[in-house]
């Protein structure tokens, strides 16, 4: 009989998870059908020219065209190939580069003035520089990503190292740990949250940044493609661009939340 009580009991609780989860992705949903109608309805009513401003329709008529054509796959995949590339490489080097800086506080001291003074300075304003120096090819537009989601993850680390609650310390410090073991079993899974969020930042900018680059030289891309429909007066097929980049944007976001909810499963968040 208490098997079957908690059998019920974990039924239960399932089905009101799921209740709340389709009740969640419904009221995410009504907003976006919403703005979906508007973006229709605008453009039909003649309170917006449709010349400039395709209705929603029209746009998903060319992104379907663009897929069937085999175009948009091939700008996609130079797009995202980039952008994942950059912005893996920003994380390689920028989460182990943080935890450092975080952790030895005199290091952080001498290099603090140097790093803020990246992190204020424009990636797109660099631009130039790095066509000049790394040509016009995919080497360019890949570091430009690398530089512009470097900073936020390696800043966001230190921050994280250097915020973790003192009362953890002392309490690990109290037991006997060796500064090692406090590092990786305290101060690193502390820090993870501030490291995701930096991550999170970054992940936007390499679609950002990705794009700017694109759009000044590149064959290939959705920046190139945003950019060259606009210029050939090609509207629908140049907003169909545009919600794809939208698109790929929210997969980004969401392959990090995920990560973040599996290395942070501790905090007994759901």
């Amino acid at each position: 009989m208490s098997t079957l009580s908690t059998r019920f009991s974990s039924a239960g609780s399932w089905a009101t998870g799921l209740v709340s989860t389709l009740s969640r992705v419904l009221r995410g949903g009504v907003a976006i059908v919403a703005f979906c109608a508007l973006w229709e309805i605008l453009p039909r009513a003649g309170w917006i020219d449709a010349t400039f401003l395709p209705p929603f329709s029209t746009v998903l008529g060319a992104l379907v065209e663009m897929l069937r054509s085999g175009e948009l796959e091939q700008h996609l995949f130079a797009s995202a190939s980039r952008a994942l590339a950059g912005f893996t490489i920003a994380v390689a080097i920028g989460v182990p580069f943080g935890l450092i800086i975080g952790w030895y506080r005199t290091l952080a001291e001498m290099l603090d003035p140097l790093l803020e003074l990246f992190r204020n300075t424009a990636p797109l304003a660099l631009l130039p520089v790095f066509v000049l120096v790394l040509g016009m090819g995919e080497t360019s537009k890949v570091s430009m990503v690398v530089y512009s989601c470097v900073w936020p993850v390696m800043l966001n680390t230190v921050s994280g190292v250097r915020n973790v609650d003192p009362l953890l310390i002392r309490s690990a410090l109290s037991m006997g740990l060796t500064p090692l073991q406090l590092f990786r079993k305290v101060v690193l899974p502390a820090s993870v949250p501030a490291v995701f969020t930096g991550i999170r930042v970054a992940a936007a900018y390499s679609i950002l940044v990705l794009i700017a680059a694109e759009m000044v030289g590149a064959k290939a891309g959705l920046g190139y493609l945003v950019n060259y429909s606009q210029f050939t007066f090609e509207i629908p097929k140049m907003y169909a661009g545009i919600v794809t980049l939208a698109l790929l944007g929210l997969v980004f976001n969401h392959a990090v939340l995920l990560a973040e909810r599996r290395l942070t499963a501790w905090k007994g968040e759901r």
